[in-house]
């Protein structure tokens, strides 16, 4: 499989970090320590042999009760050499993830999204704020403990009520003023 050659390759490049080969279904996966992300991801875009040069997604998932609790995602992809790669980071609650900004500069707005959904903070990303929910939102919605039955009063309006012949009557003066050269 891909993914194990792809762990071969980064051995070297990154010492001292140690990679775990991931089950999938669509394209290869492999578990990167938190600590060796950003250098990780350096090895991955800077060596030619693998050139992952686009990072397309940053998205997490919540694993509660699971422990470590959540997985942040990364979708990678090598343009010249045609191939794809998933990066999954174990991170426990409350704990940090480097961000990869200096690697990506595109990956601001999907780490914000993360930071904004799940509360996981990126370190060193220089504009952690809300994108995706209004800035006094309280809590973080895709969190599997956010508390979904919310009690809110529906707001309703009353609909308009139109009688027969006011019905009619706005049929002739709209076929009049279409008929109407202007």
């Amino acid at each position: 499989m891909y993914a194990a050659a792809v762990v071969e390759s980064l051995a070297p490049l990154v010492p001292g970090a140690t990679y775990e080969v991931g089950r999938s279904i669509d394209f290869a996966t492999i578990y990167v320590p938190a600590d060796r992300l950003v250098d990780t991801c350096r090895a991955l875009r800077d060596t030619p042999s693998l050139g992952f040069n686009l990072l397309v997604e940053v998205t997490a998932v919540d694993f509660l009760p699971r422990a470590p609790r959540y997985e942040v995602v990364y979708h990678l992809v090598s343009i010249p050499n045609r191939r794809r790669l998933r990066l999954k980071v174990r991170v426990p609650d409350g704990a940090t993830v480097p961000t990869v900004q200096g690697v990506w500069p595109a990956a601001g707005w999907p780490e914000r999204e993360v930071w904004d959904m799940f509360g996981i903070v990126f370190d060193d990303h220089g504009d952690l704020r809300r994108l995706l929910m209004p800035e006094d939102w309280t809590g973080h919605p895709q969190r599997k403990d956010y508390p979904v039955q919310i009690r809110k009063t529906a707001q309703t309006y009353a609909p308009l009520e139109v009688s027969e012949q006011e019905f009619r009557a706005n049929l002739e003066r709209d076929r009049v003023r279409r008929t109407q050269p202007q």
